[in-house]
């Protein structure tokens, strides 16, 4: 089973609740009123994002050669197999 890795970014909105973005999935945006659901919606849309690219036989992103030592993203491990390139 490939583990995928991708790093999430979560915004404190004003209005309330957390805005996440996933750089390497560009326009993989999503929203969460806490952070924990935050979270889990980050899971499902960067799932459902994988999906469409499998579906359309686009190259799946890794990050593998993302530098970023110090920074405030979260990491976000996902099981992947079901999307893995074999």
């Amino acid at each position: 089973m490939k583990v995928l890795n991708y790093r999430i970014l979560l915004r404190k909105e004003a209005e309330g609740g957390y805005t996440v973005t996933v750089p390497s999935l560009p326009g993989c945006v999503t929203y969460g009123d806490t952070i924990e659901e935050a979270i889990e919606m980050a899971k499902e849309a960067i799932e459902l994002y994988l999906e469409s690219l499998k579906e359309h036989d686009e190259e799946i992103p890794t990050e593998e050669r993302t530098l970023n030592p110090k920074s405030s993203y979260t990491p976000l491990c996902l099981l992947m197999n079901h999307y893995a390139r074999i």
